[in-house]
């Protein structure tokens, strides 16, 4: 296999009122764009075509990616004009796809970090004689998820909706975002319209006979349809949980970019990313956090799993607990934003003004 398509859409609106026009995938998560992760975990694979199905701000991928050749790929791009949903989306690059009928496809996510053995899902693929397999995990709690259940063989059974009550969860087994498609199934896809894979294509498949295969890989796995999954993606990226070979640096408690400066006093830990020409000053303490390009940490200030955006500043001895600051921000001195506080861009929050703890 040596093909892929990454399906880059429409969660990276929940970041945009924080990040300016920056789509998530190109928000920088251990030092990089996001998406620089997906790309290169899937050449490490073995894949070398892959086409970016875009959708959100699709503009700014081409002028940063180019044709791919820096990470050694050939890469295309195609943009909906309207929303397409996953099916829609695949069926909608299929004319760049190069594979033959019976050739395997690698299909991902662009909001997904993951650990998959990519080589081993289409090994799994090739040795069923699947038309469809699919990356299954198990999660602790599949309310929030539909439900993917698999006979002895792994062959699933069924696509269930999100269970409503305790006997409707049959299996923890849920759908992780990464399939391999034979090349003629993606034909089969109807053209010009929506098309969602959960709700149609593969409950259609499996009507029709199909044999759609699951892998159960329960490795690293995350959502990153949060800005707090997105900071703790980016930490666990640092920390060398989620494996990617295009970290900028060794894997360990802190990342620190070139031109960044930090005080000798700081203290940085728990997979903290500071960016190029960001400022830790005497004092600080910031763990488990991105800072990114240009901004400042005042002395004494403290920041715990909070993403702080470019050119934002956080004013001496002020607190940051799972708190969301936008570009250029300025948050004075003596504050405390805790439990996913958000703080748009260019906001100004005056020394003293707000705490969340009580006053004893």
């Amino acid at each position: 296999m040596t093909e892929a398509i990454l399906l880059v859409g429409g969660k990276g609106t929940r970041l945009r009122p924080l990040t300016m026009n920056t789509p998530k995938p190109m928000v920088p998560a251990a030092g990089v764009p996001f998406l620089t992760h997906q790309l290169a975990r899937a050449r490490a694979a073995g894949v070398e075509h892959i086409v970016l199905a875009t959708s959100y701000l699709a503009e700014v991928f081409e002028p940063y990616f180019g044709d791919g050749s820096d990470l050694g790929l050939h890469l295309e791009y195609v943009t909906e004009e309207e929303p397409l949903g996953t099916g829609g989306a695949i069926r909608n690059v299929a004319s760049k796809l190069h594979s033959a009928p019976d050739e395997p496809v690698l299909i991902f996510n662009g909001d997904i970090l993951t650990g998959l053995d990519i080589e081993a899902l289409v090994h799994t693929h090739r040795t069923t004689n699947a038309d469809v397999s699919l990356h299954l995990t198990r999660v602790e709690d599949p309310r929030a998820f539909g439900l993917v259940p698999t006979d002895d063989t792994g062959r699933v059974t069924a696509f269930l909706e999100k269970p409503q009550t305790p006997e409707e969860i049959v299996t923890d087994q849920i759908n992780a975002g990464a399939y391999v498609f034979n090349r003629a199934v993606i034909d089969t896809i109807p053209a010009g319209r929506p098309v969602s894979v959960e709700r149609e294509t593969f409950p259609g498949l499996l009507a029709s006979g199909a044999h759609l295969q699951g892998m159960v890989d329960s490795t690293y796995w995350l959502d990153l349809g949060t800005p707090q999954a997105f900071v703790r993606g980016s930490a666990d990226l640092v920390m060398g949980r989620a494996p990617s070979p295009a970290v900028p640096g060794r894997c360990g408690d802190r990342l620190v970019l070139d031109t960044a400066e930090v005080a000798p006093d700081a203290k940085l830990t728990g997979g903290t990313v500071i960016g190029a020409g960001a400022r830790v000053e005497p004092g600080a303490r910031v763990d488990g956090s991105t800072v990114l390009d240009g901004a400042v940490i005042e002395a004494g200030a403290q920041v715990r799993d909070s993403l702080v955006g470019e050119g934002a500043r956080i004013g001496a001895r002020t607190v940051l607990d799972g708190a969301v600051i936008g570009d250029r921000a300025r948050i004075g001195a003596d504050n405390e934003l805790r439990a996913g506080a958000r703080v748009w861009c260019e906001a100004e929050i005056p020394a003293g003004a707000i705490r969340f703890s009580s006053d004893q």
